[in-house]
């Protein structure tokens, strides 16, 4: 957080994709100061050196600002597009058979860029293109190279346009050789989070782990598995257990399974990530009209303060913010939403009691639900957590205390890390040897940023004795003086 930090700051925290239209320093420091938690990087599309800026000065503002905007890379996994058109696109109308080819050297038929397309469809299968807003069905394939569809829903077909094939099992792995490359990149240059897409079960989420212990000793990125398969539903719980968050990706989720599903899908993961203390993004199309307009649509607005309320840890733009023509004030108009929907009382307080008795961070785990029970009950304005690896303010925020979650730490890459959580506000100190000093630390913080004043409660978990940095085994009330 910034070192001004308004009375009614925000716990749901805002995402938005970097692009052309927000790459500039400028912007970026504008759409920071007006609410912004976390830049996305989009590896679909973007050159390394234009995110490497990005990354630079995402980085200068965070030590010019005092925040901790974290930065979340976004691999392109396998997503399935057809290939360069002729002048950039085509009509195609209702009936026509469209030949679709692997081979990227056969110029007289549309390339699509799954080689295995052939072999896995089947007559019949649907072919949908662009977001759903065209449609073919299946009618011939070779088994080699050629599939011939008819086109059911015409229009416009454009270049590198992406394709969805909901009646057909793929048969290609989650990471990709250009996600691999992509992931050599995010890992040296020290980006905090990262998002896997098309994750269709847990063995997707453990093998990208396997690959980043082998790669990285420490200021290793977390794993946001990234909703958009119908596999994934079916695997929903290992999932969540394997991640390090998720995001609910509605642009191919809703063209995956049928669009009317969405909205209870989502909120039943986000009930489930709530659940299990994992922060969960709901994203695309939240303020779409914000492309081309200065001001949100009211369905826009009840969809960003819908997720608000089912429990989000955070919304994300995307084209609103990377092409879009008002990027900042994207920006202002989510947090303006999210301000006024967090002034409602039954957002607060979803406790839920540690799932798995058996686990290593039980006893952990239930001292931060107490701690969280407490503040409600005793009306604390704020829990402090002293946070080594983030789990035990994973677990408070999960709990959605009306309090805030305050987290001291002296590891800046985890405080950016943790900017992604709901309610979660970081600040960083050199050192502290004892709770004591922890909570001096963390009042003289919240009182010159209007987070706590004199009279105000703090209840603070936390590890002792602190310099081992073991799991939370306390709770300590201060009254603030």
């Amino acid at each position: 957080m910034s070192k001004i930090v308004n009375e009614k700051s925000m716990r749901t925290k805002i995402i938005a994709t970097i692009g052309p239209a927000s790459c500039s320093k400028d912007i970026l420091r504008e759409m920071i100061l007006a609410g912004l938690s976390v830049c996305r990087l989009n590896f679909s599309h973007g050159k390394y050196e234009n995110h490497e800026k990005v990354i630079q000065y995402i980085n200068e503002l965070n030590i010019e600002l005092d925040t901790h905007v974290a930065i979340l890379a976004d691999l392109q996994g396998p997503k399935i597009r057809v290939g360069d058109i002729v002048n950039n696109e085509m009509e195609i109308k209702i009936d026509d058979i469209i030949t679709f080819t692997t081979d990227e050297k056969d110029s007289k038929n549309l390339y699509i860029s799954y080689q295995e397309f052939p072999k896995d469809v089947k007559k019949g299968d649907s072919l949908l293109i662009d977001d759903g807003k065209l449609m073919l069905e299946v009618v011939e394939s070779d088994n080699v190279k050629i599939v011939k569809a008819k086109v059911v829903i015409g229009g416009i077909l454009s270049s590198h346009k992406g394709v969805n094939l909901p009646n057909t099992k793929i048969n290609i792995p989650s990471l990709t050789p250009k996600d691999l490359r992509d992931l050599d990149f995010i890992l040296k240059h020290e980006i905090h989070w990262v998002a896997l897409s098309f994750v269709r079960s847990a063995k997707d989420v453990h093998a990208l782990r396997k690959i980043i212990f082998s790669k990285k000793k420490e200021k290793r990125p977390w794993i946001i598995s990234k909703i958009e398969k119908p596999e994934a539903l079916d695997d929903i719980d290992k999932i969540i257990k394997a991640s390090d968050g998720l995001m609910v990706a509605r642009g191919d989720l809703g063209v995956e399974i049928p669009f009317q599903q969405v909205p209870l899908v989502q909120k039943k993961i986000i009930r489930k990530c709530l659940k299990h203390s994992r922060p969960i993004i709901v994203a695309t199309q939240m303020m779409e009209g914000m492309l081309e307009n200065i001001r949100p649509t009211r369905a826009e607005v009840n969809d960003v303060a819908n997720s608000a309320l089912d429990g989000a840890d955070a919304l994300m733009l995307s084209g609103e913010t990377s092409v879009g023509k008002y990027p900042v004030e994207s920006i202002k108009a989510m947090r303006d939403i999210i301000a006024d929907i967090e002034g409602y009382g039954k957002l607060y307080y979803k406790h839920n009691p540690p799932p798995d008795s058996s686990g290593d961070r039980f006893i952990s785990q239930n001292l931060i639900y107490m701690a969280c029970a407490m503040a409600k009950q005793i009306n604390a304005a704020a829990i402090l957590t002293l946070s080594h690896g983030g789990f035990s303010a994973r677990d408070a925020a999960g709990h959605r205390p009306k309090a805030h979650v305050l987290v001291n730490s002296h590891n800046r890459f985890l405080l950016c890390q943790l900017n992604i959580v709901w309610g979660i506000m970081g600040f960083y100190s050199p050192s502290f040897k004892t709770l004591f000093e922890a909570n001096d630390q963390a009042i003289v913080w919240a009182k010159s940023n209007n987070v706590m004043k004199d009279g105000d409660l703090l209840v603070s978990t936390s590890s002792l004795p602190v310099h081992r940095g073991k799991k939370t085994n306390s709770i300590k009330v201060t009254r603030v003086e």
